[in-house]
């Protein structure tokens, strides 16, 4: 429903009113004698004289920096060979051209993110127009490169061309004409070969505005005649069309949002200004007056309207009609609902936006300059209550605006009041210069200030510090008094204050932030203070201590080896923190294991002699203790002197405490004794399923509960026999003296209860056949998941060995190949820079092919791919370390006797090589030793693999 004149009258005057932009000419700078048109966009000391451009402008644009113009042909006063030129004004407002047309140009269009501009004209009489595109970064003959020339009439009927645009990506060009149809080229717009041309949209009334809207991959194309308002989505098939309005526009009324808008279509029709969607129409401002331009910029729609009522399509009938009225230019901000600024010209030609001001060209030649007054700006948007969203986005113009200027200290100053709001790396990529490190140290300060700054914002203020040498600051930044105060990833700043030499702040931060392994690293690796460090230690509590003096106990003791003694003697005897350090005098002191420190001493035979002594010493100390506390009689019965005996004396004989709670039938204390202690001693398992199975009593429970744990760590195989049947099995690797070294471990008696046995250790089953209460329950779920983790474990061997036999069937092929085929190398791109690969180039027979300036500059030798380098040389440090292993028979050894898996430990060596070597008969006889040394050595082997299984 259409509004009365008088309601939209009354809500336009609703609208408040500002003068946020402010209106000057453009002046010449000193030294232009006048001949050629130029100047400068500020007043000042260096300006003469204001700027006049040629009369006549019929044509104009901008972006990249540039203001594009054209000259109406019998306006000229230059010679005929001055026809049909395209100029150009850069900042500097030195004016130049070149020759476009042979008659005349009558559409711009520059691209803002490609410095690509196109452009209609006329080369002979008659209508004929052409288009050309011209790529301004390149030259033929010192003019823009013309890339392409084609005739913008899409059939046969000739018609006039009416509006022209291109989207940003160079895949569609739309042109419009007087007939009301419209032509869409699709493809690069550079190229003939690339590009297809066919007509969009055919109408009645002359087209008057194009659009391109980009959301997502999909791509609309708004139409505005003098009488609707059409969509198009060009990047599928068929072109859907929407018809959003009955009524349009006339020429330069119609242009497209920001997103702060949401990339809205507008047209400006006499009565109302209208937004659309690509699928609907939006909301509507009644702005009255008839519409002669319309523009966006930064957030403000620009109209230049007069208001005597003329019809819009007089737009291509008569220009001189208008010639002699009053202009008003108002510029509004829709989100707000206010007039920004308003003013009145004569004959104005068009608006433009360049160096992030307004620029409005009249027809007399004057260009005058409109800059934004933003000061203004923010008092009036505090006394009206602004939220902090809209304020920060002034603050950010603002900034921009400055910053443009080259007032990078005020500019700073806007943006820091946008923290919160804007992105910070909007901030930050402005003053990376090394010339504005001052300003972007202040903005960082505020940023941690703030606590909104992340570990890299961190590391780029402490490199400004220390680039500026600014130590003062670095101290007030760094040392604060607590750590609620802290503003920073403290880790992030002691990593940069180290690598650039600043190893006391380093060392300050990391102390006071309880980062020992860095105050260490920064001791010992840089500054090469060793007491400091031991020292620190020493006030460490006992775990951090312990794990230091590990890490750092051979340096420590190369260089200050007494020192270093002591602190391990108190380490492993009685370790309290030093009075230094925050610990508890009155707290019971640590102990740590004494052997673990012995590799320490490696090179310090005089250390080691001193060290030992001492914990001799310690050891004989406790000792006494205990035998004096045995003979005192404290003792409540007789199980606690025997747990003291146990515990005190060495060799950790567990097996008597689970015989003194087996004798007393005490099944619960004897699984307690076996979670306890079963870690040190395994066999404490194996020995509670055998005292279970003995007893007739129903024990389900309990041998539930152990076969558990069995299950767990694998101790017992489920089903095998014993040796001595024949049945295969576990099959113990030691000699008799072992067994006899073995059998005397255990206490009197557990011989009796079926704990030890002189046979080689049996199976589950075989334990639990002595118990004739026990029945197939209840062991049934142990078979089953046992039985089940076998077969998972045999199928997931078998891929295994197959996924490896077909990888091996495959690279034995590839080599085949290699060796009796030709390869033939088709790649058609670098596997480096991804480009397209030109001679002279480079092959492996890997596949990987490189230009040979891309290989020279990343290869390490001209023998290998630099593609497969790295796992190529994983591979060979494989090899070279199975080889330097192969002779390690004692550390294969150790592995073979303490490995719960003793097959999976033959089965490495076996792919190591250690059973590679051969021996022949005819060898002398210290051959023959060896060989009869490495034959018992293999027995062994196999013996210890058939009791892994």
């Amino acid at each position: 429903r259409r509004r009365g004149p008088s309601a939209k009258m009354a809500a336009y005057l609703q609208w408040r009113r500002f003068v946020f932009f402010d209106k000057e000419l453009v002046k010449e700078p000193l030294g232009n004698d006048g001949a050629a048109p130029g100047a400068a966009p500020a007043s000042g000391p260096s300006a003469s004289k204001f700027l006049c451009l040629p009369p006549g402008i019929t044509v104009c644009d901008s972006g990249r920096g540039s203001l594009y113009l054209s000259l109406e042909r019998r306006l000229l006063d230059y010679s005929a060979h001055m026809e049909g030129q395209i100029w150009f004004l850069p900042r500097s407002l030195q004016l130049t051209g070149f020759q476009a047309y042979k008659l005349r140009v009558t559409h711009l269009y520059q691209l803002k993110q490609h410095n690509i501009l196109a452009s209609v004209g006329e080369d002979e009489e008659g209508i004929n127009p052409l288009v050309k595109i011209w790529n301004l970064e390149k030259r033929d003959g010192g003019n823009p490169l013309c890339t392409r020339i084609f005739p913008a009439i899409p059939g046969a009927e000739p018609t006039v061309v009416s509006c022209l645009t291109v989207h940003e990506n160079l895949n569609f060009m739309a042109i419009g004409f007087t007939d009301g149809s419209v032509t869409l080229n699709k493809g690069d717009i550079t190229r003939d070969r690339h590009s297809k041309t066919q007509i969009l949209h055919k109408g009645n009334y002359p087209v008057t505005g194009l659009a391109f809207r980009q959301a997502g991959k999909t791509t609309h194309l708004f139409v505005v005649t003098t009488e609707n308002v059409q969509s198009y989505i060009v990047s599928g098939k068929d072109y859907p069309r929407v018809e959003l309005d009955t009524h349009g526009c006339g020429l330069r009324c119609s242009a497209l949002s920001d997103p702060s808008q949401d990339l809205q279509f507008i047209v400006a029709g006499d009565e109302c200004v209208y937004l659309y969607q690509p699928d609907e129409r939006g909301p509507c401002f009644a702005f009255e007056g008839h519409k002669l331009i319309a523009h966006w910029f930064r957030g403000y729609l620009v109209i230049v309207s007069r208001d005597r009522k003329v019809s819009p399509k007089s737009e291509f009938t008569s220009r001189d009609s208008q010639s002699s009225d009053k202009q008003i230019l108002n510029i509004y901000d829709l989100c707000n609902k206010f007039i920004a600024y308003s003013t009145v010209f004569e004959d104005v030609v068009d608006v433009l936006a360049e160096w992030g001001s307004l620029y409005v060209l009249t027809r007399d030649g004057r260009m005058l300059f409109k800059k934004n007054l933003f000061e203004m700006a923010i008092n009036l948007a505090k006394s009206q209550h602004l939220d902090s969203d809209g304020l920060a986005q002034i603050f950010m113009q603002y900034g921009d605006h400055l910053y443009s200027k080259g007032n990078h200290d005020g500019a700073v100053q806007q943006y820091i009041r946008t923290i919160g709001k804007l992105e910070p790396s909007y901030v930050i990529r402005k003053f990376l210069d090394a010339q504005r490190i001052h300003n972007l140290t202040a903005y960082l300060q505020t940023l941690h200030r703030q606590s909104l700054a992340n570990a890299d914002h961190t590391t780029l203020l402490l490199n400004c510090y220390t680039k500026l040498k600014d130590s003062s600051k670095l101290e007030e930044f760094i040392k604060t008094k607590s750590e609620s105060e802290v503003h920073f990833d403290v880790e992030t700043a002691i990593k940069v204050l180290r690598q650039a030499g600043y190893y006391s702040h380093a060392l300050y931060l990391a102390e006071n932030h309880a980062h020992h392994e860095w105050y260490l690293k920064i001791q010992l690796e840089d500054i090469k203070n060793y007491q400091e460090a031991l020292r620190y230690i020493g006030k460490l509590p006992f775990e951090q201590a312990e794990s230091n003096m590990k890490r750092y106990g051979k340096i420590l003791m190369h260089h200050i080896p007494e020192q270093t003694t002591e602190l391990l003697k108190g380490l492993c005897t009685d370790y309290r923190p030093s009075l230094e350090g925050r610990g508890d005098r009155e707290a019971p002191g640590c102990r740590a294991n004494s052997e673990e420190f012995i590799p320490i001493f490696a090179n310090n035979p005089r250390e080691l002699k001193a060290f030992l002594e001492h914990m001799s010493e310690v050891k004989e100390k406790l000792h006494a203790e205990a035998i004096s506390l045995l003979k005192s009689g404290r003792f409540c019965d007789v199980f606690d002197k025997a747990l003291l005996l146990t515990c005190a004396f060495p060799g950790r004989r567990f097996q008597q405490i689970m015989h003194y709670h087996m004798q007393h039938e005490q099944y619960r204390q004897v699984i307690t004794v076996c979670e306890r202690h079963g870690e040190q001693e395994p066999s404490l398992w194996e020995q509670a399923l055998s005292y279970f199975a003995r007893k007739e009593e129903d024990c389900k429970e309990y041998v539930a509960a152990v076969l558990k744990h069995i299950e767990s760590k694998n101790l017992m195989p489920p089903l095998l026999g014993t040796a001595e049947d024949g049945e295969g099995g576990w099959v113990q690797a030691a000699d008799s003296r072992a067994r006899a070294g073995a059998l005397q471990f255990y206490p009197e008696g557990c011989l009796a209860h079926g704990l030890v046995s002189s046979r080689t250790p049996i199976s589950v089953v075989q334990t639990l056949a002595h118990n004739s209460t026990a029945t197939l329950s209840v062991i049934r779920d142990y078979l089953v998941q046992k039985l089940q983790k076998q077969s998972q474990q045999i199928a997931q061997d078998e891929l295994r060995v197959r996924r490896y036999r077909e990888e091996t069937t495959r690279i034995r092929q590839e080599i085949q190949e290699l060796k009796a085929s030709p390869k033939i190398f088709q790649k058609t791109k670098c596997s480096i820079c991804n480009s397209a690969l030109e001679l002279p180039s480079v092959h492996f027979l890997c596949g990987h092919s490189f230009h040979q300036h891309c290989f020279e500059s990343y290869s390490e030798s001209d023998a290998d791919c630099p593609t497969c380098l790295p796992e190529n040389r994983k591979v060979m440090d494989m090899i070279r370390a199975q080889e330097q292993k192969r002779d390690l028979h004692d550390q294969f050894q150790h592995q073979l006797k303490c490995s719960n898996d003793s097959f999976s430990v033959i089965a490495d060596y076996f792919g190591r090589g250690v059973f590679n070597k051969l021996t022949l008969l005819t060898d002398p006889p210290t051959a023959r030793l060896t060989a009869s040394l490495e034959a018992g050595l293999q027995r062994d082997l196999l013996i210890h693999a058939r009791r892994g299984t």
